[in-house]
């Protein structure tokens, strides 16, 4: 029987992949139309550097996707349904390969790649490879499905859990069972939004990101339109494990996607729980905590991610909105704002710093890349300006929440400079 009619016997894609890799004795990896992998030929070590990426995170770089796209690459293999010779881009390590889309019932489902290598495919195999590819793209269409049907009933049971849906335990424990969703013993929930929808391409980023925490089963995601909901979990018996995971996701996410990408993001952790039914619990406080940035628009990782650690963030809304309903300006913060607009001096920023470190001269100094004796004197100008005792707890903490206000919320900045303006009128 020819190699052929053995593949469009088959039923079992992994060995599809394997005949077809024996047969054109080249390296073939299988992936969906979404460029995920779902087979490759194991019989092959000699996989180009793009394609063991492809194997390790278990889906195409996001890179070599948009310069595929790009180049229109993507847009032929939905025209053409012949196989497609793709060049070789050496600054990315991806050699010259051969692709043909695996469709069913005239829907691409996923594409079919074939490393050249050394020696170019003849007339003879690329007619092989077309012959082969619509039992391909039916094997992707039953293995997709399958996994869908697996996927989406374990999404759904983690949206009931997050939405308070279950009346018991031991129904959310049965029906995780039925889908094979493995509950954690201890969980934080993370969440990562997108401030608009021109940045929805970074989920695509994020993805990718978090594909090795995800196959370790140690984090599950639910997917948004404009956000990413993780179910950090942790086996250790240790307090705070899952959050400490999360924190180190949050870094690979930073390394992997860049900073220039990573603070389009805005970020929320939970707190960590170990009863189920609080699962809803620490979504809402991560929601919380990407409210309150989306509110104050803060500079890249001044706020705290944390819901444990939002402190005095969570009533700056609040605040907001009584101090510009009252028409209240605190008089100490005027006077230096007026001072730094006059002579050009750093007097709020000075002060906001200060506050931060807690008094303490030298690790302000350094903040503000200045000597401690020019920080001693920029806190003496301002106690002889203003009526502020840095001794006095309650008026540094009103300080403090009235400097987050105007460093972080243009609008409120822009109140004190129209009083300032509209004293020096009268």
């Amino acid at each position: 029987m020819e190699v052929a009619e053995l593949i469009l016997q088959t039923e079992d894609i992994h060995k599809a992949t394997e005949l077809i890799s024996s047969t054109l004795n080249k390296p073939v990896i299988i992936e969906t139309k979404n460029f995920e992998l779902i087979s490759y030929s194991s019989s092959f070590d000699d996989f180009d550097q793009t394609q063991q990426k492809t194997i390790l995170s278990k889906k195409c770089p996001i890179f070599i996707i948009d310069r595929l796209k790009k180049e229109g690459i993507v847009h032929q293999l939905e025209k053409k349904p012949s196989p497609i010779r793709v060049d070789p881009i050496e600054e990315l390590g991806f050699y010259q390969r051969i692709v043909i889309a695996a469709k069913h019932l005239n829907h691409t489902m996923g594409y079919i790649w074939v490393q050249e290598s050394e020696r170019p495919l003849t007339e003879q195999e690329l007619s092989f490879l077309e012959n082969v590819a619509p039992h391909l793209g039916k094997l992707i269409y039953d293995t997709y499905a399958r996994v869908n049907a697996i996927e989406g009933r374990r999404e759904e049971l983690l949206w009931k859990l997050l939405h308070h849906e279950y009346g018991s335990e031991s129904q959310i424990r049965h029906d995780a069972a039925l889908s094979k969703l493995i509950l954690p013993d201890r969980f934080s929930i993370l969440v990562f939004s997108v401030t608009s929808p021109q940045q929805k391409y970074l989920l695509d980023y994020l993805e990718q990101a978090a594909a090795q925490f995800v196959n370790n089963a140690y984090i599950q995601y639910l997917k948004t339109e404009f956000q990413m909901v993780f179910v950090v979990r942790s086996d250790h018996e240790e307090t705070f494990a899952s959050r400490n995971m999360a924190r180190s996701f949050i870094e690979d996410v930073k390394r992997t996607v860049g900073e220039s990408h990573f603070y389009y993001f805005l970020i929320g952790v939970g707190k960590e729980y170990q009863k189920l039914f609080d699962m809803r619990k620490s979504f809402l406080e991560a929601l919380e905590v990407i409210e309150t940035a989306n509110f104050i628009t803060p500079r890249p990782d001044s706020m705290p991610r944390e819901f444990a650690n939002l402190g005095v963030y969570r009533y700056l809304a609040t605040l907001y909105e009584k101090n510009s309903s009252d028409e209240y300006f605190s008089e100490d913060l005027l006077k230096l704002i007026q001072k730094d607009t006059e002579s050009q001096t750093e007097l709020l920023k000075t002060l906001e710093v200060y506050l931060a470190n807690n008094g303490k001269v030298k690790q302000s100094a350094h903040e503000l890349y200045i000597h401690p004796n020019t920080l001693n004197y920029r806190i003496k100008q301002i106690l002889d300006m203003t009526s502020i005792d840095f001794n006095d707890f309650n008026m540094k903490s009103y300080l403090f929440t009235e400097l987050l206000l105007l460093n972080n919320i243009p609008a409120y900045y822009q109140r004190y400079k129209e009083a300032i303006q509209t004293q020096f009128e009268e």
